[in-house]
């Protein structure tokens, strides 16, 4: 799955949506069904209690003794046929409990609705909450008919609502269960659905980045047994990757034509210039000047030329080296010479420190040479005058670490990471193809190598080439 993509986007909104409203399915059945059963206990105190009932029973014993009312009451209550559906009270004149359905009278109960009804022109009251043992209940008084204008008691139904708090909540249990069960369906199924989204996108971001970094030769496998959006998709970038590789070949195929049609007429130039530098060394200046102009223009030309033919080959994979051991001090010495001349006519300091024995390594000496030439002139190139240049190689037990830094302009953090891509220019303003970095980090990676470069934009940059060399005996570094 993608982390944080469109797998957790579902979640969090389909997901979210679905649970809020089953809950809200939920807590409206519950209600519901809470509502019905309070309501059947509230009709069915309302059949109990009839008004009509009840005072046609105590009529004869309205305003008798205390006694006779007692021992109506009494009758009353063994005559009561729904003794298990609730429990009988009935009360005196004077408020006072005088008999109960259980046989078991407490002081401490409290009857508010038997207040109520006195206060209520109807002469009945609900009440719903919880005796003094805790017990939830609904309880209705019926005011017995008045003389007089005075109270003669009344009698009170009382229903538990314990079963149906407990009925409700098995309920709620249910629901909560199915509607978990309704939700682990719709995620497995979404996420089944999801996956066979999100998998093949996954497949088409990779070979999307293969893509984007040179390797056309990817391809995505098509599903032949659906025919959707993504595969579509993904013919249509298979297509995509034939054309744009039969575009690389053929521009690489250009690049090589022309670089090699280039290169003869370059070298015939440059032989020319030179020859007639010779010949007309001791005449006219002007000419020599520039003679000197088009053999400079012409060198700079044959090294571009020489970076598209690098360039081409390492495009269509024929970058060969040629390998043998050889003293990779050396090389790096004589392309320090070579170099450092050009930089004190610049006006730029080198300093180069170097071991005094021998390295060997097993490379391309010509190779090597050219990754040297071209990392110490860009050293050169972006240093100002006055500036610094610091060469230094360093021996280690199985590699040696050539370290080039400059007092430069540096480069940005925006464009450090990409100095090595392809024709990539970090100053635009400088000459060059944006080539040279690219062919030299290929060229150190054939070696099994690494080329890293780290920079400080405005204080300078540094490159650090690390090459494995060959196994060496330490007594013939103390007699070299």
């Amino acid at each position: 799955m993608i982390k944080s993509g469109i797998t957790v986007r579902w979640l969090l909104t389909t997901i979210l949506v679905i649970a809020l409203i089953l809950t809200c399915i939920s807590a409206a059945i519950v209600l519901m069904l809470k509502d019905y059963y309070y309501e059947t206990v509230e009709n069915k105190l309302q059949s109990l209690g009839q008004s009509g009932v009840v005072a046609d029973y105590f009529s004869s014993y309205l305003g008798s003794s205390n006694d006779a009312f007692s021992a109506r009451a009494r009758e009353y209550i063994a005559n009561f046929q729904d003794i298990n559906v609730a429990e009988l009270w009935v009360i005196n004149k004077d408020g006072e409990i005088i008999v109960t359905s259980t046989g078991f009278i407490s002081e401490e109960e409290a009857y508010p609705d038997y207040f109520d009804a006195l206060e209520s022109v109807s002469g009945r009251s609900f009440w719903q909450g919880e005796m003094s043992s805790g017990e939830k209940v609904m309880a209705l008084s019926v005011l017995l008919p008045k003389t007089n204008g005075n109270s003669n008691g009344a009698v009170r139904y009382i229903i538990s609502l314990e079963a149906i708090d407990l009925q409700i909540v098995r309920i709620i249990i249910v629901v909560s269960f199915v509607c978990i069960f309704a939700l682990l369906l719709v995620v497995l199924s979404g996420l089944f659905f999801i996956r066979s989204i999100v998998v093949p996108v996954k497949k088409l971001t990779s070979v999307a980045r293969s893509i984007a970094e040179g390797n056309y030769s990817q391809k995505i496998e098509v599903n032949s047994r659906y025919d959707d959006e993504l595969v579509e998709l993904a013919e249509s970038i298979n297509y995509m990757t034939d054309e744009i590789d039969k575009s690389d070949k053929i521009k690489n195929d250009f690049v090589s034509t022309v670089s090699h049609e280039l290169r003869t007429p370059l070298t015939a130039i440059k032989g020319w210039t030179e020859t007639l530098l010779c010949i007309n060394e001791s005449q006219d200046e002007t000419i020599n000047n520039g003679l000197r102009v088009i053999q400079n223009e012409t060198e700079r030309l044959y090294s571009l030329v020489e970076d598209l033919l690098d360039f081409s080959r390492m495009q269509s994979g024929r970058m060969t080296l040629h390998l043998q051991k050889i003293d990779i001090i050396a090389e790096l010495d004589d392309a320090v010479y070579v170099l450092r001349d050009r930089a004190t006519r610049e006006g730029k300091e080198i300093f180069y420190s170097s071991p005094d024995y021998p390295a060997p390594v097993n490379a391309d000496p010509d190779r090597i040479k050219q990754v040297f030439v071209n990392v110490i002139d860009n050293a050169i190139k972006y240093t100002p005058t006055g500036g610094r240049i610091s060469i230094v190689a360093m021996i280690g037990s199985n590699e040696i670490k050539i370290r080039v830094a400059d007092t430069g302009c540096g480069i940005s953090p925006e464009d450090l990471p990409r100095v090595k891509e392809k024709f990539y220019k970090a100053n635009l303003s400088a000459k060059g193809s944006g080539i040279g970095l690219a062919v030299c980090d290929e060229i150190i990676t054939l070696h099994k190598g690494s080329l890293d470069i780290a920079s400080v934009l405005g204080e300078g940059t540094e490159v650090s080439i690390t090459i494995p060399t060959l196994p060496v005996n330490l007594s013939e570094r103390k007699d070299s």
